[in-house]
């Protein structure tokens, strides 16, 4: 344990060219009460504090994103806790099928490496109307990696919880809600870690894809440019990536597993 508060101590004055070489890092505490999956904040998430505001994923060099999102975390011995607020005045969703390709609507994204080696790492998207679509990576793309999408994280429960209207561009909405239960059990694999112990840290970094959109006749729709291909969408990530490329697990942050009091 001292190795890794030592850790924490040191690493944020590992600062190269500039601040955004450095991962961020969350503290999550150990739940004495778990939170109740329903999408809403209630009384169990003081025990967690609110993360660092999102960045565009290259960072400070692209402007900051229009809409405020930001995340707690919780732990026990069953379950990391997720909670994401995501600022948005008009929420949308188009997909209900379980593993479709979500990130073509607005969505969260969740990537974890329990091994820090960038293999095996998993991913888990979720768009406004809680549609899942959940995948391990044997290794990056660019490094040759292969998408499983057969993986399924098993015992997983979320919620969302819309502040405002879903597809009704008539009003203007405030937030929604991501409220997750991912079970440590659900990640294990041959020889690989999936159980965090005390004073323990994995990689993790979380992504939100938002898209520009018009509204056509009462439909919200994604901008196209001239040719009628889709206008490249935004990015905003909790630990900056300088790249468009959230799989470079080499660039995510840290989750320290804080000892129960």
């Amino acid at each position: 344990m001292k190795k890794i508060l030592l850790f924490f101590c040191i690493y944020p004055m590992l600062v190269f060219a500039q601040a955004d070489s450095v991962p961020r890092h969350y503290e999550a505490a150990f739940a004495t009460i778990p939170p109740v999956i329903d999408g809403s904040i209630d009384e169990t998430w003081k025990q967690a504090s609110w993360s660092a505001d999102f960045v565009d994923i290259q960072g400070s060099r692209q402007p900051p994103p229009a809409y405020r999102t930001r995340i707690k975390m919780l732990w026990d011995r069953q379950y990391l806790y997720l909670l994401a607020e995501l600022e948005e005045p008009h929420i949308w969703a188009t997909l209900t099928k379980h593993d479709a390709i979500i990130f073509h609507d607005n969505d969260f994204e969740l990537f974890i490496d329990p091994n820090k080696d960038g293999r095996q790492y998993f991913e888990i998207e979720v768009n406004a109307f809680n549609t899942l679509f959940e995948l391990v990576m044997s290794k990056p793309y660019n490094k040759g990696g292969n998408m499983d999408s057969s993986w399924n994280a098993e015992g997983l429960k979320s919620a969302v919880k819309i502040n405002g209207t879903l597809n009704n561009p008539a009003d203007r909405d405030t937030s929604w809600l991501v409220e997750m239960a991912i079970p440590f059990s659900s990640m294990k694999r041959p020889g690989r870690v999936n159980q965090p112990r005390p004073g323990d840290y994995w990689r993790i970094n979380f992504s939100r894809v938002q898209w520009n959109t018009d509204v056509d006749n009462g439909k919200y729709i994604i901008q196209k440019d001239v040719s009628g291909r889709k206008l490249p969408e935004q990015n905003w990530v909790w630990s900056p990536q300088g790249a468009v490329n959230m799989h470079i697990p080499e660039k995510w942050g840290y989750i320290y597993f804080k000892p129960a009091k």
